[in-house]
């Protein structure tokens, strides 16, 4: 899948009704090696910045997850395979905090502070136009989808 089919990919299902980490995730379904239904089943917990705490963007914790599929940090004794894989979470999140201005749900969204509530939003119209979520799922997608080709290349 190319960058741009990637980006449009997370757009999509995050407009489908996943949550940003899920739509994020879901589109690097191929990397990870699980199927969609199951990273939508485990990211499900991400959404609205961990739990719709406003905290981390899922967004951003999906570019983590899949950091952790393109340079695996799983062997303990492997320091150099966790300075690798850190070093690619934190290019990421520079890259995104650099675009976007930060990596936290509620600066993203201009909230002050979370709405203390863990009822997600319907997902209505309004609710699409004045959320940039959709488009922060393809930002992140792009991030990640590039960092794939040049770790390929």
């Amino acid at each position: 899948m190319t960058v741009e089919e990637r980006e449009r990919r997370a757009g999509e299902l995050f407009r489908a009704g996943y949550n940003c980490c899920q739509a994020v995730a879901m589109t690097f379904a191929d990397v990870i090696g699980l199927p969609e239904s199951e990273i939508a089943r485990l990211t499900s917990g991400f959404g609205g910045g961990m739990g719709r705490m406003r905290e981390v963007c899922g967004t951003v914790s999906a570019m983590t997850m899949v950091a952790g599929a393109m340079i695996p940090a799983n062997d303990v004794n492997d320091k150099a395979a966790k300075t690798a894989n850190y070093a690619l979470v934190q290019e990421m999140a520079d890259e995104f905090r650099e675009m976007n201005g930060s990596i936290i749900c509620r600066e993203l969204l201009g909230l002050t502070k979370p709405e203390g509530t863990p009822v997600p939003s319907d997902r209505t119209p309004e609710y699409y136009k004045k959320r940039p979520c959709g488009e922060l799922c393809a930002i992140a997608a792009g991030i990640t989808a590039r960092k794939l080709e040049n770790k390929q290349n």
